[in-house]
């Protein structure tokens, strides 16, 4: 059996020989601000709402009033994720760089049993590939949504953009984000403290606005909710289930600070907390206001005009390309005496500090994990350079900048291009959690600190939940008709996914092969390092 060096033995420091050594310099609030940042819910609510709106079932019908219920079904998956990922965070602090990737690879390397052992390097390769799903397309359908917001402002001007125009604000958007984050995750902590305050603080202002809007009712408007209810309670369960598969996209990031492990100074207290915290601020708090706040003031006095068609209440939300502007507009100028516009550029330039804080969250976790990989030599050892002044994995920040470029170039083309990296990304999402809530059960079987609640019965729903919502990205949206948007979306989105895979194995294959590692074994170095 051929030896390897083991993640175990590599990412847990976090370092390289030669190459530098990631800096400790995050606490408790440094960590949990990361997390917080990738969720971003001030940038979420004005940027997916159209997409939510958008959407249809295979018959056709919109799904748009189960948006509510929707976040709360996938909110309720990722807090059942995010335990998992804390109880794995906390019994293997040296994870370092490598997260979820490392937490694969011990939960089965701390077994005694060598039957448990051979699997360590395919779970954790199968893993990487899924991390990378999520991690490296994210960033890109956040550079596509920063795009089409300053389309949208521009438009609020007078300036009409072309799509050449959006996919060069693409392009330039993820430069920006990249020159960022080869700087070093301090700098870029301080920048996502300063946006969540900021965007904490005008979503909070929003929703206060959006429900004055209701209850005053100065139009004599006809809500599309006729009461409060209506928002919060299910129309449809199919309705639901799709609303999540998206909704997802909205809460993934609580996991993101278990790969800065290698930069807390207390990795063991910090993580943990940061997970459970980050998502219960951003989910708990942010998104269920935000959201029943927007669902509260839809009326038929919100109006878009398309192609000459005067759309109103909820088919005008699905037509703008950003209706929570649209609302701020009609609610400020309403109530604050013609203060609309003005209202909505302030808070137009808060989502776009926060997709900045969550684009530079997501690029800085994605080279991590990649970092790590590429130190156990499962990726191109390019992507374990670190830069020599700052201590980052630059050349792999830079690739990832090109990557997004492209993904957000295609991102602008249409609203279906959109949704369908989108789906891509959540598709990495559900497997990745998935996975992780499997090697959970498998890392605390046979432990002293061995809970059947969170270590049983939590894993096995969290991985139940993670795989129906593979089964409505795989299975519903293949079930209307060929010409339906949502068998387009979905159609793209499994075939990014399907392709990743494909590409994925033929490396880890010829790579294994190349260097005489087993893709079913551990070396005797390996379980010695465990």
């Amino acid at each position: 059996m051929a030896a390897h060096a083991p993640t175990s033995s590599v990412t847990s420091a976090g370092s390289t020989a030669g190459s530098g050594e990631l800096k400790r310099t995050l606490g408790l609030t440094g960590v949990t601000i990361n997390a917080m940042a990738l969720i971003a819910p001030g940038a979420f609510l004005w940027l997916s709402f159209q997409i939510q709106a958008a959407q249809t079932d295979p018959s056709g019908v919109s799904t748009a009033l189960d948006m509510w219920t929707g976040i709360v079904f996938a909110l309720i998956l990722a807090f059942l994720t995010a335990i998992s990922y804390a109880e794995l965070a906390r019994i293997y602090p040296e994870a370092g760089a490598g997260s979820c990737y490392y937490f694969a690879e011990k939960a089965f390397l701390d077994k005694e049993e060598p039957a448990h052992r051979r699997w360590a390097r395919l779970a954790k390769f199968v893993t990487g590939w899924a991390a990378h799903l999520f991690y490296w397309v994210y960033p890109g359908v956040m550079v596509a949504f920063a795009a089409t917001l300053i389309g949208y402002l521009l438009g609020q001007f007078g300036i009409e953009v072309g799509t050449p125009a959006l996919i060069v604000a693409a392009i330039l958007f993820a430069v920006i984000c990249g020159t960022i984050a080869v700087r070093g995750i301090s700098g870029s902590t301080l920048t996502s403290f300063v946006i969540n305050v900021i965007q904490l603080t005008t979503l909070i202002a929003f929703a206060i606005l959006a429900v004055a809007y209701r209850v005053i009712n100065p139009d004599h408007a006809t809500f599309v909710h006729p009461s409060a209810a209506s928002i919060v309670l299910p129309h449809s369960l199919m309705s639901v289930l799709l609303q999540s598969s998206i909704a997802i996209l909205i809460l993934v990031g609580f996991e993101s600070c278990t790969a800065l492990g290698a930069e807390a100074k207390n990795p063991k207290a910090h993580v943990p907390k940061a997970v459970l915290l980050s998502l219960a601020i951003q989910g708990l708090f942010a998104y269920l206001i935000g959201y029943f706040a927007s669902n509260f003031m839809i009326s038929d006095k919100l109006v878009t005009v398309v192609d000459g068609k005067t759309l109103t209440g909820m088919d005008a939300v699905a037509a703008s390309s950003a209706p929570l502007g649209d609302m701020i507009k009609l609610a400020g100028d309403r109530l604050l005496g013609g203060l609309g516009f003005a209202l909505m550029i302030v808070m137009a330039i808060s989502v776009a500090l926060a997709v900045l804080g969550t684009t530079l969250a997501c690029m800085n976790t994605a080279v991590r994990v990649s970092y790590a990989m590429a130190q156990d030599r499962e990726m191109p050892e390019l992507m374990g350079l670190l830069h020599g002044k700052y201590a980052t994995p630059y050349v792999g920040v830079w690739i990832l900048v090109a990557v997004s470029a492209v993904i957000g170039s295609i991102g602008v083309l249409s609203v279906i291009n959109l949704t369908a990296i989108t789906l891509a990304s959540n598709i990495g999402t559900f497997v990745l959690y998935a996975l992780t809530c499997v090697w959970t059960m498998v890392a605390f079987s046979g432990r002293s600190d061995f809970h059947p609640l969170k270590h049983v019965v939590v894993p096995v729903l969290g991985f139940l939940a993670n795989l129906v919502m593979l089964g409505v990205i795989f299975g519903l949206g293949f079930t209307g008709g060929t010409q339906t948007d949502l068998f387009k979306e979905s159609l793209l989105a499994v075939g990014i996914a399907i392709g990743w895979a494909i590409a994925s194995a033929l490396y880890f294959v010829l790579r294994s092969r190349a260097t005489g590692r087993p893709i079913i074994g551990v070396a005797p170095e390996a379980i010695q390092a465990a």
